[in-house]
């Protein structure tokens, strides 16, 4: 419910805070005077656009804070819970801020908001019915989704959706996957070829292949390398080698250790060189000594190299990174061999058709159950306003099979005639604009009587409610929304008296011409409402008489 709404430097408004009561609350005013701002800033604190026209002639910017009531509403709970959102309170504050510059604000409890987690709240604290709703009766998909309303089978009407989409989508992938069959095909041909080229490959380590190619291409001359390398280090003949200069200068430092530590420290030192000299000695053996390599082993590492610098130029890559390569062409190929053909995929578009007829045939047949019942609610609310012969029905045209859709497999109308004798037609064909107001104020009241008694039910608002009704008629539009305001919070705009005079809190929407023009909110009673009907019904000169008449209206009120 909302408890507040606080304007400033809103359009004509400088600033005003503005209690709301529960029930009905009403908004009058003479043409002009601002009624519509209240459900403008209303709208944007539930997540609507904002447009910099809406702050006032000389402020920077205008700001909208709206206080709701959401104690044991467990819709708001839930959509907190969701967003991951703080409510420790049993309100909570939304504030919008305008600038003059084009720039949009809005904070929840104090904390930033985007505009889309806004209108998603906003959604369940406020229902917003727009006096162009008449005209959403013309339009045959705003018919079939009231009557899934009314009928609570949404659920069901979202699965047939569901179904329906899911079908499309297998359809447009099975023809994406026709259309580039011939495509799918060159590729897993090329992606063959060039795995299999670099095939003898795949099995090496063409690092090493490269490093033993190299060391077997010049196998002699390291083993001459490796024979020079040993003479040098210790050798049978009477030329000088390290190891008889290390045993010498051992001897030299053995008799002298008793005389310094250093020469002791240098002994060992050259004793740990010998043992490492008589290692590389015994390694540069073992490979002077070595037999040459099998030619084939050459011949076999020749091949690979040249198999690799060949792919290296084809591919432009080096051959070590074409093996890493051909593991990326191998998935490829993977997935396109997996993929599923557009003929494999006619088994799962049929079987998505069947599931689909399946779901508009059930959502048919409860829409055909529900509709008799619904159309009665209708005319028993039609008849009182003004309509006492109104009749209706709900017409079911099958559709030709490639015209079923996401809401089924039939064309629903609702059929009407306000008068005796007179054949059922389209509303949209037959229906002044006065019977489709009236008829589009019943539809809003009817899908929210009909709702879950036990969910939290937003704030209601009706632009322009009266639109096309006069007399008795405003009457028994006044009294129904009495009446619904005994069960949740209402508000509206309306020019007649008879609406105004049943509401619960009555609003005056006042313009003011001083320096800089501004809009007044006032809540009237007593005297002022009197005189407010008094000039809702007579016009700009009040008397005696259209004061009593407003008297009575009041007096009527139940």
């Amino acid at each position: 419910m909302l408890l507040s709404l606080t304007l400033h430097q809103f359009a004509l408004i400088a600033q005003h805070e503005l209690s709301m009561a529960e029930g009905f609350n009403v908004i009058t005013g003479e043409t002009g005077a601002g009624k519509s701002l209240l459900l403008d800033a209303l709208s944007l604190c539930i997540g609507e656009r904002a447009d910099s026209a809406m702050v006032r002639h000389g402020a920077a910017h205008a700001d909208i804070y709206a206080q709701f009531d959401v104690q044991d509403n467990q819709a708001i709970a839930d959509w907190f819970a969701a967003h991951e959102r703080l409510l420790d309170e049993p309100e909570v504050l939304v504030r919008r801020q305008l600038s003059s510059s084009g720039r949009s604000k809005a904070w929840l409890n104090g904390t930033p908001v985007s505009l889309a987690e806004l209108k998603g709240l906003g959604a369940l604290l406020v229902n917003i019915h727009s006096q162009h709703a008449q005209q959403a009766l013309l339009k045959p998909q705003f018919v079939v989704q009231w009557l899934d309303a009314m009928a609570q089978i949404n659920t069901l009407a979202d699965n047939t959706a569901t179904s329906y989409q899911h079908y499309q989508q297998l359809k447009r992938r099975a023809d994406d996957i026709a259309s580039r069959e011939a495509q799918r095909q060159d590729r897993m041909l090329l992606l063959q070829n060039q795995i299999a080229d670099i095939a003898p490959l795949l099995s090496t380590d063409y690092a090493d292949v490269e490093a033993e190619h190299e060391e077997l291409s010049n196998i002699e001359a390291l083993m001459t390398e490796a024979s020079h390398s040993l003479h040098l280090l210790d050798n049978d003949t009477d030329e000088p080698d390290v190891m008889t200069l290390l045993g010498q200068a051992i001897k030299l430092c053995d008799h002298q250790i008793d005389v310094s530590a250093t020469f002791g420290q240098a002994s060992e030192q050259l004793h740990l060189a010998q043992q490492q000299i008589t290692e590389v000695t015994s390694l540069l053996s073992d490979y002077a000594e070595q037999q040459l390599p099998d030619p084939e082993r050459l011949q076999t590492l020749d091949n690979l190299i040249s198999l690799g610098h060949r792919l290296s130029r084809k591919y432009n890559l080096p051959a070590i990174d074409l093996i890493t390569e051909a593991k990326a062409w191998q998935q490829q190929l993977d997935e396109l061999e997996n993929e599923p053909s557009s003929d494999a995929m006619a088994e799962q578009i049929e079987q998505a058709w069947q599931d689909y007829l399946v779901q508009a045939t059930a959502l048919h047949k409860a829409r055909a159950k529900a509709a008799p019942v619904i159309c009665q609610q209708l005319i028993a609310q039609l008849k009182p306003l003004a309509l006492p012969n109104a009749r209706c029905e709900f017409a079911s045209t099958k559709r030709d099979s490639a015209q079923y859709n996401a809401q089924g497999c039939y064309d629903i109308d609702l059929l009407f005639s306000a008068n005796v004798g007179m054949p059922m037609q389209p509303l949209h064909k037959i229906a002044s604009g006065g019977e489709l107001s009236r008829m589009a104020l019943v539809m809003q009241v009817l899908q929210v009587t009909n709702a879950d008694t036990n969910a939290a039910k937003p704030m209601l608002v009706f632009d322009e409610v009266d639109v096309g009704i006069s007399g008795g008629t405003a009457q028994v539009v006044g009294e129904l929304l009495r009446t619904l305001g005994q069960t949740q919070q209402l508000l509206a705009i309306t020019h007649q008296a008879q609406v105004a005079a049943q509401a619960h809190q009555h609003i005056l929407v006042q313009k003011h011409h001083d320096k800089l023009t501004q809009s007044e909110l006032i809540i009237i009673t007593g005297s002022a409402q009197v005189d407010e009907l008094a000039r809702m019904s007579g016009g700009v000169i009040i008397t005696d008489v259209t004061r009593d008449h407003a008297r009575s209206l009041l007096t009527d009120v139940k």
